[in-house]
């Protein structure tokens, strides 16, 4: 008896679906995902590291105050450099001329050698 009314309830229960006829428009292709979620305008293009380094040296080495013999890939501003905090915020802008954007102050903040402008300018998608 109980299964009975549970087939009984279950057939009340039912909601006839009907299927929706296919639309060509709403298909999505595996080229159109790849196109839309891949493409360069959404995911940026990243600069080759290599060109970055040789960029952020060439800004550093014509800072008025570096001595461009001291200027490696791995030089601290102020340790290896003899940078005061107000100069490498002046080499940050610098940077955010030659790479043509702007770095927020939280991130300029940590910038405080060649490695670490590298790294942080290879890795954002609006570097030109």
């Amino acid at each position: 008896m109980a299964a009975a009314a549970r087939s009984a309830l279950l057939n009340h229960l039912r909601v006839h679906v009907q299927a929706v006829p296919r639309n060509p428009s709403y298909t999505l292709s595996f080229n159109a995902i790849r196109r839309r979620f891949l493409s360069e305008e959404v995911r940026g293009s990243f600069l080759d590291k290599s060109e970055v380094t040789d960029r952020v040296i060439s800004v550093v080495k014509n800072f008025q105050k570096v001595d461009p013999s001291k200027v490696s890939p791995n030089a601290h501003f102020q340790n290896d450099l003899g940078l005061d905090s107000l100069d490498a915020v002046e080499i940050v802008m610098a940077l955010e001329e030659e790479f043509g954007f702007e770095i927020p102050d939280n991130e300029a903040d940590k910038i405080n050698s060649i490695s670490l402008a590298v790294d942080f300018i290879a890795s954002h998608p609006q570097a030109k």
